[in-house]
């Protein structure tokens, strides 16, 4: 794994404290400071006495998050739900050993994805008006005594953070295009593009 490249770029280009990229490897911060002063092009990792508990699972846990990586964010099992599916299997590890793993193995998706061209990745700076994100989320109300589960459109500007959101009783077309049509008109314009994340918006039933 180019775990190291992963770790440099945490916390020279994105100024992550070091006590957060131990919590996203699972690796300890006096590890993660001798990576950093180290000159080395990858990390060496020093055999264990032991396996790890997750070890067997290891394929089948990476055979999962691939799995997962492809489905929208609404429809992905947690961490938490692949610690249980595990658990069914045999695996008596702890909920901790499985979400340094997966936080390892996206970081590493992350870096192959970006070294070989492949993939879609979001700038962290934006100019005034270069884009905004779009996507839905769920929520509930109660209209006229009875609790209606209702679809948030969430529109918001990427330089200054401005939002905008609206509830609809459906995600449709029509509705995603009202939304974006009545954002535009209370934030004042039109950006030059969108991001929408994992949109899947059905046609309006008929």
């Amino acid at each position: 794994m180019a775990l190291l490249s992963v770790i440099r770029r945490w916390h020279l280009r994105d100024r992550m404290p070091i006590r957060e990229i131990a919590r996203r490897t699972g690796l300890s911060r006096n590890t993660i400071r001798k990576y950093l002063r180290s000159g080395a092009v990858e990390p060496r990792f020093r055999v264990p006495e032991r396996c790890s508990k997750l070890d067997p699972f290891a394929e089948k846990l990476s055979h999962w998050l691939r799995i997962e990586a492809a489905k929208s964010r609404k429809q992905r099992r947690t961490v938490k739900q692949l610690h249980a599916d595990l658990v069914v299997l045999g695996f008596d590890g702890s909920y901790g050993r499985v979400a340094a793993f997966a936080r390892a193995w996206k970081a590493q998706r992350q870096y192959e994805q970006q070294t070989s061209g492949r993939g879609t990745f979001v700038p962290l700076v934006f100019a005034p008006g270069e884009a905004f994100q779009f996507d839905w989320s769920e929520d509930w109300a109660v209209l006229g005594g009875e609790r209606v589960k209702l679809q948030a459109a969430h529109t918001k500007l990427t330089h200054s953070k401005a939002f905008i959101v609206r509830a609809y009783p459906l995600q449709t077309h029509e509705m995603l295009f009202d939304a974006l049509t009545q954002a535009f008109r209370v934030l004042g314009g039109v950006p030059h593009r969108g991001i929408f994340d994992n949109l899947w918006t059905p046609p309006a039933a008929r």
